[in-house]
């Protein structure tokens, strides 16, 4: 553990992802309060265990947040394996590496609330106590990590917290999501560069989006207060539609848009509708979400006019 009065050394795996990118800005900006963030080598493969052990070595961290992990669910169809020895067998060398160097501090695991797989309208919200039904390769693989990390604490006495984020959004996130898709879009329409059409898929689902930067603040509110050995839902518990969110970005755009359905943009979607309880999170640590939606999409927009 850090020297009395000594910023806690945190440990950030996927520090160069989204949420990884967020996070050392929360740090920098004393979000998480007295945390010293170690630098670690880019472009570190997990599944190397020599390379694993060595960052542990040099860094000799107080704290660990994992966040580092194959999280693309096509990619995980195509290349299982891939994913389960990043997702899984990764963890496993980092909890060993920190076992051989006698880490004595907290360990968030990052998962996610895709772990629950297809549930019931008559169960949502979704919390804690919904058993994991995953149906993908990548899912799976993060349920398997949850446990090897539980395990740690029944067996090895690891001080860890697992945490199932839903849906996030906000700047710096690919354009491969959705939001930013609609977002760049409409960027390029409200600066004249396309015809008011907005191409989309099925933008009737419902998922529960909460902002980035709330979602990092909940890891550092983790670190600070949940319960050892605790697995925390992460999200707004607030259910929105694509549909409303495309909606709000034209109002604040100032823009009229048509949408126009894209088959090559739709996806089979079991779950229609979805929404977190976190009111376990918020019981434990306090953390509630502070960012409205509508300053998250107006971020979101502001950076997809930048891009132009």
């Amino acid at each position: 553990m850090s020297e009395q009065g000594a910023p806690a050394r945190l440990l950030l795996t996927g520090a160069s992802g989204f949420v990884g990118n967020h996070l050392r800005q929360a740090i920098e900006r004393g979000e998480l309060g007295a945390v010293e963030l170690l630098p670690g080598p880019r472009g570190l493969d997990v599944r190397d265990a020599q390379a694993v052990d060595a960052m542990v070595e040099q860094a000799r961290p107080d704290q660990v947040i994992h966040l580092a992990a194959q999280s693309f669910v096509p990619r995980s169809f195509a290349d299982p394996v891939e994913t389960f020895e990043i997702n899984a067998l990764g963890t496993l060398n980092l909890l060993r590496s920190l076992s051989r160097r006698g880490f004595g501090g907290r360990m968030v695991y990052v998962s996610s609330g895709d772990v629950y797989g297809k549930v019931a309208e008559a169960s949502m919200p979704v919390n804690e106590d919904i058993w994991p039904a995953p149906r993908n390769p990548y899912a799976a693989s993060k349920v398997a990590a949850e446990q090897l990390c539980l395990q740690w604490h029944r067996s090895e006495g690891l001080d860890v917290v697992v945490a199932r984020p839903f849906n996030h959004i906000g700047p710096g996130q690919a354009r491969d999501f959705v939001v930013p898709s609609l977002a760049h879009q409409i960027a390029r329409i409200r600066a004249g560069l396309a015809p008011p059409q907005v191409h989309a898929g099925d933008i009737d689902v419902t998922r529960d989006f909460t902002d980035v930067r709330d979602i990092v603040r909940a890891y550092g509110e983790l670190l600070r207060a949940a319960r050892s050995g605790e697995i925390y839902v992460v999200g707004s518990g607030e259910e929105r539609s694509i549909r409303g969110l495309l909606e709000a970005m034209a109002r604040l755009a100032q823009v009229q848009v048509e949408v126009v359905q894209d088959p090559a943009k739709l996806r089979p979607s079991e779950q229609r509708r979805m929404r977190a309880d976190p009111s376990k999170l918020t019981r434990d640590t306090g953390w509630r979400p502070r960012i409205d939606i509508d300053i998250t999409l107006n971020d979101i927009l502001q950076e997809a006019g930048n891009s132009l």
